[in-house]
């Protein structure tokens, strides 16, 4: 199962408005700093509000902010939120599609293929997400400051 722009795009956007926090975050500005269409980004955005993990706020410092805390959202529960199911093939949430279920070489491969994609979304919470952007982040100004000259011309 290839992960769509809706998963990813969605994971960005809880990142984004969990970075901000205790702020609401307007969706505009989650779309210009993520760089996703602000269009696309407000149907993925109620689809995470009707699952729980954003909440809007009114008024003129309105937007969204995270549902719940971010170390109790997983990547696994987003994603699945947004795409469904992850199998990666039709025979695992379905047996009754393929004639061989059971009798059937690589079902055990893509067995363990679901599990461990399920398990590392499952180990990865959006605090996890959150984290490593900052960190990123940190990087990102530590590369930008000067560099002060060792030898300065007298």
């Amino acid at each position: 199962m290839w992960v769509s722009t809706k998963a990813q795009y969605g994971l960005r956007a809880l990142v984004e408005i969990g970075l901000r926090q205790p702020a609401a975050v307007p969706l505009k500005e989650v779309a210009e700093a993520q760089g996703i269409s602000q269009h696309y980004l407000e149907q993925i955005a109620a689809q995470l509000r009707r699952s729980g993990f954003i909440r809007s706020v009114r008024g003129a410092k309105g937007g969204y902010r995270i549902g719940r805390p971010a170390h109790q959202i997983t990547a696994l529960e987003v994603v699945e939120a947004l795409e469904g199911s992850l199998a990666p093939v039709l025979c695992l949430d379905d047996p009754a599609s393929c004639w061989q279920t059971g009798h059937c070489s690589t079902e055990n491969l893509w067995k363990r293929v679901d599990e461990a994609m399920r398990g590392v979304l499952r180990q990865t919470t959006l605090q996890d997400l959150i984290e490593e952007r900052r960190q990123i982040e940190a990087r990102r100004l530590v590369q930008l400051e000067p560099t002060p000259a060792r030898f300065a011309p007298q």
